[in-house]
């Protein structure tokens, strides 16, 4: 638990209110790709710069949006199909793998005008899971399709789907056997379309993993999201996964459950994203609490941090992005790092990694 109280801290204290001086911004984005243990000594200085250009990307992608006078809606897509697509985060293209060797991609998209809602659970075959939920907000009366269902609407709504190759990356895979024979369970076939196993230079060597894929040692919630409040003062939030390594059983995560992982509500003045062990979010309905704080007079910060002390104190590990009605962000985790970054209208782009670091604001 020290830790975790300490990575609080020093989110808190790196992270506090912008300078009374500084021009309220007219537009605001913040993002997340996945939460947890990471350290320095973790990610070598070529993967650290790789993850702080695909946050960039991302960042880049959504302020594009934004900065023309679009809306945050589409600034929230545009930032998380970025990082679908990124083999870095655990989101689409680099999703983890279930025992069954696939990958089911879940995502959530509401808007914070309406409290108009769209998600997805179980998704295997569509290129981006955030259209997809964004589709079901704006294309059908329901908020949450799963499974095959989920896809042949996607397909219905002219999505781009790919064969189950795309999503594949090595890591991911080697990921899932190891954790498959650490559990004595057996080990699916290789999936179809992906490439063959990279040779290994001797029988006990390990395989060389691209540098734009995920570490296999990696020890993180994999999620990325955004959230974004756009010159019309409209606030969003988007979330996409694929999940936890080896789950079974169908299992589904906080990230389509509407305030769980994923809220907005320009009458709370909120809009949240989250990243963590999925069954406490849900548990603790981590991103409508947020809100509720924030309607009451909380600071996002201050409301953020106290969700995530709640989530920690019934054993949850992860942390959340928020935007404030005011285009103010915050970022709260109890474990060591965060992918994270913003931008907005009258401050550049900047990123962090680990806890001890400042993010934009």
């Amino acid at each position: 638990m020290k830790s975790i109280a300490f990575a609080a801290a020093a989110a808190a204290a790196v992270l506090a209110a912008p300078a009374l001086a500084q021009e309220a911004p007219t537009w605001s984005l913040a993002i997340h790709g996945g939460a947890g243990v990471i350290e320095r000594a973790q990610l070598s200085p070529e993967r650290d710069a790789a993850y702080r250009a695909g946050l960039q990307a991302a960042l880049d992608a959504g302020s594009a949006v934004l900065a023309r006078g679009g809306s945050s809606l589409d600034a929230v897509q545009a930032a998380v199909e970025v990082m679908e697509d990124n083999p870095l985060f655990n989101a689409g293209r680099g999703a983890v793998f279930t025992s069954a060797g696939k990958n089911e991609l879940d995502a959530a998209v509401m808007d914070g005008t309406d409290l108009n809602a769209g998600s997805v659970a179980g998704l295997t075959r569509t290129r981006h899971p955030i259209a997809a939920a964004r589709a079901v907000m704006e294309k059908s009366p329901h908020v949450m399709l799963i499974g095959e269902g989920a896809e042949t609407f996607a397909r219905s709504a002219g999505l781009e789907e790919v064969g189950p190759g795309f999503f594949f990356t090595e890591s991911r895979w080697q990921a899932l056997l190891k954790a498959l024979r650490d559990a004595g369970q057996p080990l699916p076939p290789r999936p179809e379309g992906a490439p063959a196993e990279p040779a290994r230079l001797g029988p006990a060597a390990p395989l060389a993993f691209n540098l734009h894929e995920a570490p296999l040692d990696e020890r993180k919630f994999g999620t990325v999201g955004a959230v974004a409040r756009d010159s019309q003062g409209r606030l969003a939030a988007a979330t996409s996964t694929g999940g936890m390594t080896a789950k079974r059983w169908g299992r589904v995560g906080d990230v389509p459950v509407i305030g769980a992982g994923t809220y907005a509500s320009n009458a709370d003045g909120c809009a949240v994203s989250a990243t963590g062990s999925g069954e406490y979010f849900i548990r603790a309905t981590v991103a409508r609490d947020i809100c509720a704080r924030t309607a009451t007079g909380a600071s996002v910060q201050q409301a953020a941090d106290a969700e995530i002390a709640e989530v920690g104190s019934i054993g949850g590990d992860g942390g959340v992005i928020v935007m404030g009605k005011d285009g103010v962000h915050a970022f709260s985790m109890n474990t060591s790092g965060m992918y994270r970054g913003a931008v907005s209208s009258t401050s550049p782009a900047r990123v962090a990694i680990y806890g001890d670091e400042e993010a934009a604001r």
